[in-house]
């Protein structure tokens, strides 16, 4: 007896993705004198310990937070700061517990999962295989006893979870607690106790301020002149250290936004509100100054229009892009492309990597014509556990090394730029299908397709709406019943219309035969072809007997 097919799973529509809401410019603070280090050390520092005490009660207060409370911790602050100084620590501090209890929140998901998949496989038998829709048991007893040990550790970290969440408890860290683990690793990070009390002490440090319309030049605590003057409202307590009018501190040189720059000097010249940041590079020594500010969320063109002038499919994987161009109809149109990238080293050069990649992405783009990219929804939230994949190692850092979340905001924001949109699909079965039904069809003694490009195909075709499956191959000239009729396409409604079509085979002629469902032919084949032309159908004329 025949296994059941399986069932597939609903596959999402595709959509097209909104575009950035925000900007964010960076500059060097080149050439800064002893004076100035020392000063915006002294008020970072300052400013810093003010943060941490407003983080404590704010994860103090917990549930019980209030308006109240927040304007009563704010009236603590001013007195030692200034009433901006102490809306930026305040504000700040909201986005850092808010953000803290959303990944509170992906942490209890991740153990929940990790819990179920234990329990499963802790329940099937001992060498039970599985299946592609469930793992199966342990190989041995002996992993079997060290997996119960590992559920009884999930549960006891998944109940603590459930009760932080429900009291409200957070676990934050000011300077990152990766930085704080790092001290006790010094030697595999390299670094010297020295080195790193001054990467914490920098980390920990607050030199950040909001930005407010109508004020000048859209920032009264850190303000930055058309001609890059950089002036900082110094805090109560270092009033004294002032070297110009009105509490504030101007640094010895200034700053040139390359990039973005006509857009900031026309928002500062309207006094338009743009928050600024300054930082300290501890491994480089530099000080460098972020602007940033809010602009109209990018209205996304209308998905009809967006696939008007067809798409580049491109499939993410761990070290490229595999990108195809194809044309309204969903046929490729030329070779397959492949950008890669590295993201082995520091977070900055993997970033580096990707701005690259997505950059030449981008400029095939504009000159193959096209205006949208299809990109898989990818999100490996669920698949990293090892609960899930077991001894599959290569496989989790597979998917782990993928970079789905900075891809998402650098493509967003990047191709934003270029005037493309960004199709998001459902990544269910592009890989495989787009191998089975393209790989082989498009290889050539002069184009070898891998199965990345098969599935940037595959996800190109599902973004023009598309199924991935290709039409089958019209009957020959000279005799059509040799295969049979054309095939049509598959409307956008079909149901199952993503899945392999049979082939038509003498088997299924006869049993459409016995059930009475095979086509007869008309006894009249000049009334049959006048009529069907007449109704503009295609209608293969019969063969008639000559003398």
């Amino acid at each position: 007896m025949a296994e059941p097919k399986k069932k597939l799973r609903t596959i999402d529509a595709p959509f097209v993705a909104l575009g950035p809401s925000g900007v964010a410019v960076r500059d060097r603070l080149k050439q800064l004198t002893p004076k100035d280090e020392k000063l915006l050390r002294l008020v970072g520092e300052h400013l810093g310990s003010l943060a941490s005490l407003d983080l404590k009660a704010r994860c103090v207060d917990g549930p019980d937070h209030t308006s109240d409370t927040w304007a009563a911790r704010k009236q603590s602050l001013t007195a030692a700061s200034s009433s901006r100084w102490a809306g930026s620590i305040t504000k700040a501090t909201h986005d850092q517990w808010a953000l803290s209890r959303r990944c509170q929140l992906a942490h209890i998901h991740n153990l929940e999962a990790g819990v179920r998949t234990l329990m499963q496989r802790l329940s099937r038998p001992i060498g039970e295989k599985g299946t592609k829709r469930a793992p199966g048991g342990y190989r041995s007893k002996s992993e079997w006893f060290q997996k119960t040990r590992r559920l009884v550790v999930l549960e006891h970290r998944l109940n603590v979870a459930r009760a932080d969440r429900e009291a409200s408890v957070v676990h934050v860290v000011r300077g990152g607690r990766r930085l704080l683990n790092t001290r006790h690793h010094l030697a595999e990070a390299q670094l010297t106790e020295a080195e790193w009390r001054r990467r914490w002490e920098a980390g920990r440090w607050f030199l950040a301020a909001d930005g407010e319309t109508g004020k000048r030049f859209g920032n009264e605590t850190i303000r930055v002149t058309p001609d890059g003057e950089v002036s900082v409202k110094l805090p109560a307590p270092l009033a004294h250290l002032a070297n110009a009018k009105h509490g504030r501190y101007v640094l010895a040189r200034k700053v040139a936004f390359k990039h973005r720059g006509q857009e900031w000097a026309a928002r500062i010249s309207a006094n338009r509100a743009v928050a600024y940041r300054i930082h300290l590079d501890v491994g480089r020594g530099r000080w460098y100054l972020t602007a940033s500010w809010q602009r109209p969320v990018v209205r996304t063109v209308p998905l009809d229009a967006a696939r008007a002038g067809g798409m580049i499919g491109v499939d993410t994987n761990t070290d490229h892009f595999a990108a195809c161009q194809l044309d309204a109809h969903g046929n490729p149109v030329g070779d397959p492309r492949r950008f890669s990238y590295d993201l082995s080293g520091t977070a900055d050069h993997r970033d580096a990597q990707v701005r690259h990649a997505i950059t030449q992405v981008l400029h095939w783009a504009k000159q193959c014509g096209v205006a949208a990219i299809g990109i898989e929804n990818l999100d490996f939230t669920a698949e990293k556990t090892r609960e899930k994949h077991g001894r599959r190692k290569r496989f989790r850092q597979l998917i782990s090394g993928i970079p789905t979340g900075r891809l998402k905001a650098r493509l967003v924001s990047m191709a934003a730029e270029q005037d493309l949109a960004i199709v998001a699909v459902d990544p269910a079965y592009t890989s495989v299908w787009g191998d089975e039904h393209w790989r082989k069809p498009l290889n050539s003694n002069k184009r070898k397709m891998s199965r990345h490009d098969a599935a940037g195909i595959a996800i190109g075709r599902r973004a023009l709406g598309h199924p991935i499956r290709r039409r089958t191959a019209p009957p020959h000239d000279d005799q059509s019943d040799r295969r049979g009729h054309r095939t049509a396409q598959a409307g956008p409604g079909a149901r199952r219309r993503e899945e392999t079509r049979p082939p038509v085979t003498e088997r299924a002629h006869d049993a459409r035969r016995r059930t009475g469902e095979l086509r007869t032919r008309a006894t009249s084949a000049s009334n049959t072809v006048r009529d069907a032309r007449s109704a503009r159908t295609w209608v293969q004329n019969s063969l008639l007997d000559t003398v």
